[in-house]
């Protein structure tokens, strides 16, 4: 995340926001309100609309139009909003500072945005995840992944370091080793696909005990009348 975020008031001024935009070379940034917590979020897509602002008078003539949907109402609202605080689409799409890149990525995906602000439990800014950082995420040597899986694997599943092989080749990660449990497995696989440049992971674990599957009904002495 970048810890330095531009951002904007409720009652920032329509020009204000076009200005940090243009100035800033950012296509969004969070608005916030007096105790810098996140209400909302505008991108250069919320400016745009006034330019295909279509009015619904020509001349002296008024055409009835269709109910509009949701959408149509809120972009007609920010076809004519002044400010930020209709400019901003809300409830924000938020991160928090101990998520995942990965985590963080799907939510992009989900909701079609392209930055999450991060906020504190108090909801408070803190940072901001672009589509950027996910693509720079990416570019981490393959020592640093293999560090990072061997130790996050070894502590999440309660092992020592050495009983997980880890190997990484630009960015796809393989995983050896004989495990007490297939859950333990399962688990090792799914801590490694959260660790940041992750491109694939690759399972050649094995396990001695398959606990997947729920145990055999105890079968008793047959009884006689």
């Amino acid at each position: 995340m970048s810890s330095e975020v531009v951002s904007t008031r409720c009652d920032a001024p329509f020009k204000e926001v076009a200005r940090l935009l243009a100035e800033h070379r950012i296509s969004g940034l969070p608005v916030v309100d007096d105790q810098a917590k996140v209400v909302g979020v505008i991108s250069e897509t919320d400016l745009l609309y006034h330019h295909v602002r279509q009015e619904p008078e020509y001349g002296h003539r008024r055409f009835h139009l269709p109910k509009l949907t949701r959408s149509a109402r809120v972009a007609a609202v920010k076809a004519r909003a002044t400010t930020a605080e209709h400019l901003m689409s809300r409830p924000a799409v938020i991160a928090s500072p101990g998520q995942y890149l990965t985590e963080a990525a799907r939510t992009m995906e989900q909701h079609r945005v392209e930055r999450l602000p991060v906020v504190d439990d108090e909801d408070r800014l803190v940072g901001i995840v672009t589509r950027g950082n996910l693509l720079q995420v990416f570019l981490r040597p393959d020592e640093e992944i293999h560090h990072d899986v061997i130790d996050q694997v070894s502590r999440g599943i309660d092992c020592p370091r050495y009983t997980v092989d880890v190997a990484v080749d630009n960015g796809v990660v393989t995983l050896k080793g004989h495990l007490d449990r297939r859950s333990d497995a399962s688990f090792a696989v799914r801590i490694a696909e959260q660790v940041d440049g992750i491109v694939a992971v690759v399972d050649q674990l094995t396990y001695h005990l398959d606990d997947s599957r729920p145990p055999r009904p105890a079968v008793g002495p047959s009884s006689h009348v």
